[in-house]
Parts: structure tokens; C-alpha cells; sequence
């Protein structure tokens, strides 16, 4: 192992999202086996409707909301420096995203805020859209926007809320769904991207994975994988937000207007969803849990693994076939794969692995136990909360819709293709092939 590759398990965000989340989980362990908890400083504000209850909050935990901005800010700033940007602007600007970020939690808890779906990484999004679009941000707040690292860690608290067993026992129908949609909808991006628009392959594989499985981690992943020029990532990101932003609206509506049963519609939502973050934002405005669990199945679950396989077999491609056709070499090595392989995938597996095995001592009759959720599983929920509010702000600030013009029409002309192309194969799966799985099994 080359001494570069080595110095990769310390210089890359991959690595570290996977120290930091995988750490978080391990000090909840830690503290739970203990009999304690770390609940205190997985701190969010409780649903309020009126100004005193916040305050009421606000008087009795501010000190732990310092807390966890001191926690954040240590871990990131360590890593960050190490990984070579500025401690100093850094600091400073991820003190701007976190009071933002708190600002946002509060007005997403807000109960009208919640009557209205606006879940606090939706918000987040809307609210970086706007500062990112109309006004002039310092050049320096651009070393803390570090939308990579936020939403790999999270994608790894992910997987720890999220055992094993149900990921094994979401059953072949929603993993079959998944794959039809995901394998058809690339297909269709990267086949008129490429062979009607001629765009460079890798650009649009970014795209066709952004499009059929999950928008922002996906596009990130694959871009490493096939070392995609960062600008085809960042006009993937940019089609996926926007898509993203009209589904959570289109859908819950059109839903309605056919009267599509709650599990049909949750389905349909985690098929055409780019985001997890929008997606949750549709599917609770079906304003059914049964919506919520087959978006969940459908998404989280049977789609959004796709992040990893479809980064596998093109990081396979990128370094067999196009790295050798653009190569004078003979031969490129095969560990390329390896190297390029977004690391992050495999903490979000280990993640799982590991909660699968706590849980199995405090399961009930039909559920986890009370306390086990209450003091391990919560928390670490809460600061995965806390990392896609980071992303989806991040995203929001660094995306800039005229930017899309540089890129021309084409790019949007074959994601826009993908999208109609997931959108109705999503709805004929849904509420015609599998309509039984979704309205009877998912009770």
C-alpha cells in the first residue's frame, strides 16, 4: 500500500465520516450499557405552540445546545485542519451554520410550522436556496460548507437506526421495485445524455444516479467513484434539488387526487423521490404512518442501497474500460476499484451490523424495547437530524441556479427524461404490480 493511500484513512472525508459517525455510535453504546444515555446532548427543541413553552426549553437546555456545538465544532475542526483548510474560517463559519441550524429546528417544531410538513432539512434547503441565490456570501464561509462530510456521517447515523434484520426482512418485492426503477431510470439519463446530447459518460452516470437513487449522497458517491469532474457533480446536485423541491409538492397532491391508498402513495413517493430528507417532507403529507413505512421500505431501505452497488459496478467500468481507453497505460490496476469506492457505504453497513447485534438482547414480543429506543436509538436519530440540517443548508448555500445555464439545456433535458420515466414506472409498480404488497403487507 503506497504511503498516499495510507495517509488517505486521514486526508479523505470518506474516512473520516466514518470515525466520526461510527464513534457517536460507539459512545452511545458505551454510555447506554452503562445505564446512561446521551440523550442531554442530542439536544432538539420539543414541538411548541406557544412562545413560552420555547422559552420554558430554551431556559433549561441552552447550555447543552453550547455542548453539542462544542462537540461538533471539535471533532470538525480537528479533521478539517488535518485534511488541510483554514481552523480559523472554519470556525467561524460553521458558527453561522449551527446557529442557522438551531433557528431552523426551532421553526420546524413549531406546531403550524408541523401542520404544514415543514420538516426542518426541507426548510433548510429552502432557507440556503435563498441566502445562496440572493445574497453575496464571504468566500471564506466556503471551508465550513463541507456538504461531502455532513451528509456521509449522516448517511452512516443512518444505518445505525436502522438494523440489520429490517433491511433483510424488507422483503424481495420492495428490493424488486427498487431495482426496476433504479436500473431503468440510469438507463434512460445516461442513454439519451449520452448518445443524443453526447455528454461526457461520466457526467451523466453521475446524473443517472442522482436520478434513480438518492439525489445529493448518490451523485457524490458515483462522481468519486469514476472521478467525475466536480463541476458534473455539482449541476447533478442542482437537478436533484430542483426536482427534488417540485416532488414534495407535486406528489402528495396528485396522490390525493387519485385517492391512492396511503401505502400505494408512500411507495410511489420513495420510487420518485430524489432526497430522503424531501421525500419524508411528501410522504408525512399523505398525513398516514402507513405512507411514512413504505416510503421508508421503499426508499431508505430498497432504493437508497442502490448508492452503494451502482458505485461499485461503475467504479468497475470507470477503471476496466474508460480510464483504459483515455490511459496510455496497458493496464490499470484493479485496486483502482478500491480506492474509489465511496468508504462511507461500507461504515453505513457496519453501522447497521452493529445495532442489529445490541438489539437482539432488548427485543419484545413485537417491537424494540422502550428504554432501548429511548436512550441509544433517539439520540443518535436526533444528530442525524442535526448533520442532514448541516447538508441540506450547505447544499441550499452552494447551489446557484445560473449556473445551470453554463451547462446548457441538455443536461436538464435527459434528467427531466429520467424523471418522467421514474415517476410513471414508480406509479404503475406501485399501484398496479405490487398494489397488493403495499395496501395489505405493509400493515
Amino acid at each position: 500500500m503506497s504511503e498516499k493511500r495510507i495517509s488517505d484513512l486521514w486526508l479523505k472525508e470518506d474516512w473520516w465520516a466514518i470515525w466520526l459517525a461510527l464513534g457517536i455510535i460507539l459512545i452511545a453504546m458505551i454510555f447506554f450499557f452503562m445505564g446512561s444515555t446521551i440523550e442531554p446532548i442530542a439536544v432538539k427543541p420539543p414541538t411548541w405552540d406557544s412562545v413560552s413553552v420555547l422559552f420554558e426549553h430554551l431556559g433549561q437546555s441552552w447550555y447543552w445546545y453550547i455542548a453539542q456545538f462544542i462537540m461538533w465544532m471539535i471533532i470538525f475542526s480537528i479533521s478539517t485542519k488535518i485534511m488541510g483548510f483554514k481552523t480559523k474560517e472554519y470556525f467561524y463559519g460553521f458558527l453561522i451554520l449551527f446557529i442557522l441550524s438551531t433557528i431552523i429546528l426551532i421553526f420546524s417544531s413549531w406546531r403550524y410550522a408541523k401542520d404544514y410538513n415543514l420538516e426542518a432539512p426541507l426548510v433548510a434547503l429552502l432557507l440556503g436556496l435563498i441566502l445562496g441565490n440572493l445574497a453575496k456570501l464571504p468566500k471564506w464561509l466556503d471551508t465550513s460548507l463541507r456538504t461531502e462530510y455532513y451528509i456521509k456521517t449522516g448517511i452512516i447515523l443512518l444505518g445505525a437506526t436502522l438494523p440489520f434484520t429490517l433491511i433483510i426482512k424488507a422483503g424481495p418485492i420492495a428490493f424488486l421495485q427498487a431495482t426496476i426503477v433504479s436500473v431503468t431510470t440510469f438507463m434512460v439519463i445516461y442513454w439519451i445524455g449520452t448518445r443524443y446530447f453526447n455528454l461526457d459518460k461520466r457526467f451523466c452516470s453521475v446524473m443517472g444516479a442522482g436520478g434513480s437513487v438518492c439525489g445529493v449522497s448518490a451523485s457524490i458517491a458515483v462522481g468519486g467513484a469514476v472521478n467525475a469532474d466536480k463541476d458534473g457533480i455539482s449541476i447533478s446536485i442542482s437537478l436533484v434539488t430542483i426536482w427534488a423541491i417540485i416532488m414534495i409538492f407535486f406528489l402528495p397532491i396528485i396522490s390525493k387526487i387519485l385517492g391512492l391508498d396511503a401505502g400505494v402513495a408512500g411507495a410511489w413517493i420513495g420510487n420518485s423521490e430524489f432526497a430522503d430528507a424531501a421525500g419524508f417532507a411528501a410522504a408525512q403529507a399523505i398525513g398516514d404512518e402507513k405512507a411514512i413505512r413504505a416510503f421508508t421500505l421503499m426508499k431508505v431501505i430498497g432504493r437508497d442501497i442502490w448508492i452503494g452497488i451502482w458505485s461499485f459496478i461503475l467504479a468497475i467500468i470507470a477503471v476496466v474500460v474508460w480510464d483504459k481507453k483515455e490511459s496510455s497505460q496497458s493496464k490499470v490496476s484493479a485496486m483502482e476499484i478500491w480506492w474509489r469506492f465511496p468508504k462511507f457505504v461500507i461504515g453505513f453497513f457496519i453501522a447497521s451490523v452493529a445495532i442489529t447485534l445490541v438489539s437482539a438482547g432488548y427485543m419484545t414480543v413485537d417491537s424494540l424495547d422502550k428504554e432501548f429506543v429511548k436512550n441509544l436509538i433517539e439520540p443518535i436519530k436526533t444528530l442525524r437530524t442535526w448533520t442532514f440540517i448541516f447538508t441540506f443548508l450547505c447544499i441550499g448555500l452552494t447551489t446557484r441556479f445560473k449556473e445551470l445555464t453554463k451547462f446548457g439545456w441538455q443536461p436538464l433535458a435527459a434528467f427531466t427524461a429520467g424523471v418522467i420515466v421514474n415517476v410513471i414506472l414508480g406509479y404503475v409498480l406501485s399501484n398496479h404490480v405490487f398494489v397488493q404488497y403495499w395496501t395489505e403487507v405493509i400493515k
